[in-house]
């Protein structure tokens, strides 16, 4: 029985997350399994994992062949290098304790790489929190002004009104009292 380790698809339509499994190669993808190792979800920026390294590095030793995809986990991982460290203590080429030490800086250095991608990732929305921020106070300044200037536009042209109207009513009283000291004739 060919046995793999393989994703299993979960979630809903555009939004998968996914189990590690393994599985006899026949049966369906979403199917019948022998045992969940973890979880995948692609979903998260960096992709979130959750994986069972011992019981993954259990079924390699057997034999269990992971897919294309769930190589590169189990390798992002450090099962396949811990498998790579252990076959050499087996072999004699390292003590147990030199394959202890190149696995923990192993994962330290990737440790450190994630963690600098999360900062830079913060960092980022940050910055574009900042930007719009800036940008809708750049509009909200130019909508500022034209409201100001609309203002002033108006209140000038209610000036000018103001200033035909009391001009007009003073001709008005002119003539008017032109009128009255004018004899009719």
């Amino acid at each position: 029985m060919a046995v793999k380790i393989r994703l299993q698809r979960h979630g809903k339509k555009n939004f998968a997350f996914f189990h590690i499994v393994v599985a006899d190669a026949r049966a369906p993808r979403d199917g019948k399994f022998i045992e969940q190792l973890g979880s995948y979800n692609p979903n998260t920026n960096p992709a979130t994992i959750i994986l069972n390294g011992d019981k993954a590095l259990a079924w390699l030793n057997v034999g269990a062949q992971p897919t294309l995809t769930a190589r590169r986990i189990l390798s992002y991982e450090g099962i396949l290098l811990r498998k790579h460290l252990a076959e050499g203590v087996a072999k004699g080429a390292l003590t147990e304790a030199q394959a202890d030490a190149k696995f923990a800086a192993w994962k330290a250095q990737r440790d450190e790489k994630i963690a600098a991608k999360k900062t830079g990732l913060r960092n980022e929305a940050i910055a574009k929190a900042k930007a719009a921020k800036a940008a809708e106070a750049e509009v909200n300044e130019a909508r500022a002004k034209a409201i100001a200037a609309k203002k002033t536009e108006a209140e000038e042209a209610a000036r000018k009104a103001a200033e035909e109207a009391a001009a007009q009513a003073e001709s008005a009283e002119a003539s008017v009292e032109e009128a009255v000291e004018a004899p009719a004739e």
